[in-house]
């Protein structure tokens, strides 16, 4: 008994995720693609992983500049995910269409404004699975920020829900 593609979407539905947006630094502008399979590998040297369809144009970017960041959204930031899921050549408009703002590490890499958390990576492995490429970095550096994340869980976004 096989599984088909959309029982296996609905069923990864099912898994609430964080909202990532991975942002990297390629000849001179900010490129980026909002990901949810993201998560810790490893303390010890401290890793994290990404999933990156090889469709993607920041697949290339990835193994081009071999350094990114990841943006953990806050639950304010969802249109800019959604600018983010959305294929396209360049992301000149980020700030007008979706008020996506960027500093710049020193390493040249986007950092998001108001983002929930901020991790600077620099790649160490890539291995591919299927459709995607596993992306494993070294986080370099962190910042965090007081907020609630912008979550996402059966195709559509959501918002923790505070008792009152």
């Amino acid at each position: 008994m096989g599984v088909t593609q959309a029982e296996f979407r609905n069923a990864m539905g099912s898994f609430a995720t964080g909202v990532t947006v991975i942002t990297v630094d390629y000849e001179g502008e900010v490129h980026g693609m909002t990901a949810n399979a993201f998560s810790s590998v490893s303390l010890d040297p401290l890793l994290v992983l990404v999933c990156v369809d090889h469709r993607a144009r920041t697949h290339t970017h990835l193994h081009t500049r071999k350094r990114f960041g990841v943006n953990v959204l806050a639950e304010n930031q969802q249109v800019i995910s959604e600018y983010y899921a959305r294929p396209s050549p360049t992301y000149e408009h980020a700030e007008r269409e979706a008020g996506a703002r960027f500093d710049r590490t020193e390493h040249g890499t986007p950092v998001l404004h108001g983002a929930l958390a901020y991790l600077e990576c620099r790649l160490h492995t890539a291995q591919d699975a299927g459709d995607h490429t596993i992306f494993i970095a070294e986080v370099e550096d962190v910042v965090v920020r007081e907020g609630d994340p912008l979550l996402y869980f059966r195709a559509e976004y959501r918002k923790i829900a505070t008792n009152a």
